[in-house]
């Protein structure tokens, strides 16, 4: 315990709490306890809980997990079914595994598990409301009040937002979102017969709406289906929704779900701290714009939030407290920063052009390749299109 987590008068002092316990979450708790500080995690809902969610742990997202962190896959994936509106099929294999499936609630269940394990406490049912770093609540300028639901007040060095897309510490943080997007989903339980179909194989369909793709994620005896689309476009994506199952032939099976969220993109100046408050995935609109892919920015982005937000605990004064933070802004610019702005200039692109996007993939080897490795974590979208002179003009005419 370090020396300021002592009680404040007769109140306890966390060194880092962090709000929300998702991938997030959790991994901003695994990594602020990993450094000896004492560590709060706050989740409304009671664990295991539901979230609507393809579950696709791509490369990136295994190489954020903490150390010996068993996966706990569904299905493993060898190939990708690629289709433009239902037409145009093609799939395309790979002796090596591209990504695997996880189901949520078993993944961040499993997560949090592995954030106490190293010395974090879990606190759940219990609803944030707000954030307070000056007022009555607030002992001193080096204390963050935590106030929930009830009233109860929650004091610590360091607070982590990682509370979802509708954040209320984003709020208090004053996160900008310049994209935001509606996702459907339906969990379809399927017989042997149609789970041996899509085994070890996942379906992309690039949808009728400007920048709206659908997907199937095999995970045993249920079918993981969705669309993702423009927010203002909600009765067009239901139908997408019920035509794209419909064309499957999956419309005589009854969904054991059928959940709808919306995914948040950050603004290229929003903040990531405020004070002594740092936000980090879901909360802080990370995420990448073109695939609205959020797994692996929520743990990556969480892991440094933890280390920053432990630093940031042990700051004694203001300044040293922004520096911090401003280290942690500078971390993830420097890195999902870059990532996220090549997403951008890719949903452009398959906005305007969905076809072409659809032609590589499946008629040019090169860019099926460049998927993979993608996919499997061995590169990146923003290192591709600065190393590979092609990608680099398909880019550059988004700019003209």
């Amino acid at each position: 315990m370090s020396s300021d987590s002592a009680a404040e008068g007769n109140q306890q002092v966390w060194d880092v709490v962090v709000v929300g316990a998702g991938p997030a979450g959790a991994s901003a708790a695994y990594a602020a306890a990993c450094t000896g500080r004492r560590v709060l995690l706050l989740e409304k809902a009671e664990l295991p809980r539901y979230k609507t969610c393809g579950g696709g742990i791509i490369g990136p997202s295994r190489d954020a997990l903490p150390p010996g962190f068993d996966l706990p896959l569904r299905d493993r994936v060898h190939a990708v079914t690629f289709s433009l509106n239902g037409k145009l099929t093609r799939t395309r294999r790979s002796k090596n595994m591209l990504f695997g499936l996880v189901n949520r609630p078993d993944f961040d269940a499993q997560l949090v598990k592995t954030a106490q394990d190293a010395g974090a406490e879990l606190r759940t049912g219990a609803t944030v409301s707000r954030v307070e770093q000056h007022g009555s609540a607030v002992p001193d300028r080096r204390t963050v009040a935590v106030v929930l639901g009830d009233g109860e007040v929650v004091l610590a060095r360091a607070v982590v937002g990682a509370d979802g897309s509708a954040s209320r510490i984003g709020a208090h943080v004053g996160v900008k979102m310049d994209q935001v997007d509606l996702g459907l989903e339906a969990e379809i339980p399927v017989p042997p017969t149609v789970a041996e179909d899509w085994a070890g194989r996942v379906l992309v369909d690039w949808g009728p709406i400007p920048g709206s793709y659908g997907w199937v994620f095999p995970k045993g005896d249920t079918l993981t289906v969705g669309v993702i689309s423009a927010r203002g476009e909600g009765a067009a994506t239901k139908r997408y929704l019920d035509d794209f199952i419909g064309r499957l032939g999956l419309a005589g099976f009854e969904p054991s779900i059928s959940s709808g969220h919306l995914t948040r993109c950050r603004a290229e100046d929003s903040p990531l701290s405020r004070g002594r408050v740092l936000v980090c995935g879901d909360a802080a609109g990370l995420l990448e714009p073109w695939t609205r892919e959020g797994i692996s920015f929520a743990l990556r982005s969480g892991r440094l939030a933890g280390e920053w937000a432990a630093r940031v605990a042990e700051a004694h004064d203001a300044v040293d407290a922004r520096r911090q933070a401003l280290n942690y802004a500078f971390a993830i610019k420097a890195g999902l920063g870059v990532e996220m702005g090549v997403g951008r200039r890719m949903l452009t692109l398959f906005s305007r052009r969905p076809g072409l996007i659809h032609a590589a993939l499946t008629g040019f080897r090169p860019a099926w390749q460049a998927f993979a490795k993608i996919v499997r974590g061995t590169t990146t979208l923003a290192e591709i299109v600065r190393t590979h002179p092609v990608a680099r003009r398909a880019m550059g005419a988004l700019d003209k």
